[in-house]
């Protein structure tokens, strides 16, 4: 695992995270670590599907529109992939 070093943190933001990690229970350290987790990764990550459905509904696609999806959609079963 990495190791940072944060220089020159005013004392007043050091006091609040000293504070911040007693309230929750744990070394500044780890607040610190959670705080920058948070900072970093999205709560949920979009997934593909849900992404697409949304542009679907952005598009208004007519009920026609989307058919012309599932006529030209390739319905052949998928192949497992070899590694030999």
């Amino acid at each position: 695992m990495r190791s940072i070093t944060v220089r020159n943190v005013p004392d007043e933001v050091h006091r609040a995270l000293r504070v911040r990690a007693a309230q929750h229970g744990r070394s500044a350290e780890a607040e610190i670590r959670d705080i920058l987790e948070n900072a970093v990764k999205p709560e949920s990550r979009v997934k593909l599907g849900s992404l697409l459905a949304d542009i679907g509904r952005r598009a208004k696609l007519t009920d026609e529109e989307f058919a012309v999806f599932e006529q030209v959609r390739d319905k052949t079963p998928a192949e497992p992939v070899s590694f030999e």
